[in-house]
């Protein structure tokens, strides 16, 4: 009796948090990355060390943008259809690939049946209060993510890895190999965000289709 009491308990906390919650549906964020790795993966690290992530959200649109030094690359994400678009520049070579539904699923599979163990530990980032959580995919690998329990952003498929989060990430560590990279929140705006941040480039690109 007492094991259902506690989950009812969970259950109407987890409620509450939601009912709380301010929903995302027009803004955007930027997140800072650095990278911790050996000689080995250095190359690899120059790609992301120091690079940003900038995310803007309109309506079921989103739209996030890698910047580093060697490669930039937007995913558009249409959460109506839940399909994408990525578009990648690395030099003079621009390339745009569309993802549909199944091609995202596809995409994101490491993703698939992620778990969370959320903890006590919190802390405050760009005024937000946070909790930690340590997620796992099927594969072993283990990450940490801090996410703002009183924000949510309307669509949740545009980073499959949080899809089930109950809550905005804003600090988030990636184990890739021996080089681990850690996005931070650096900013959040709540204000209009102009159309041509979601628009598909029609000339200039390499078109490609989606491999599995």
């Amino acid at each position: 009796m007492r094991k259902y009491s506690l989950i009812l308990i969970l259950c109407l906390q987890t409620l509450f948090c939601l009912a709380q919650q301010k929903v995302m549906t027009e803004g955007s964020l930027t997140y800072s990355i650095t990278v911790a790795t050996t000689n080995k993966e250095a190359e690899m690290a120059d790609i992301f060390d120091g690079a940003t992530l900038n995310v803007f959200i309109k309506g079921t649109v989103v739209s996030s943008e890698l910047k580093s030094v060697l490669l930039n690359q937007t995913i558009v994400y249409d959460g109506k259809t839940e399909g994408a678009v990525i578009i990648k520049e690395a030099g003079d070579q621009k390339f745009i690939t569309s993802l549909s539904p199944a091609n995202w699923l596809h995409f994101n599979r490491k993703y698939e049946g992620v778990s969370y163990t959320f903890q006590d530990e919190t802390k405050t980032i760009l005024g937000y209060p946070c909790k930690k959580a340590n997620g796992k995919l099927k594969d072993g690998t283990e990450f940490t993510v801090f996410y703002a329990t009183n924000l949510s952003p309307n669509v949740k498929g545009y980073d499959y890895q949080f899809k089930s989060l109950p809550g905005l990430p804003l600090e988030y560590e990636v184990q890739n190999g021996n080089m681990k990279v850690k996005y931070t929140a650096s900013k959040i705006l709540f204000a209009p965000v102009p159309a041509f941040k979601f628009e598909i480039p029609q000339k200039g690109y390499r078109i490609l289709d989606y491999q599995q």
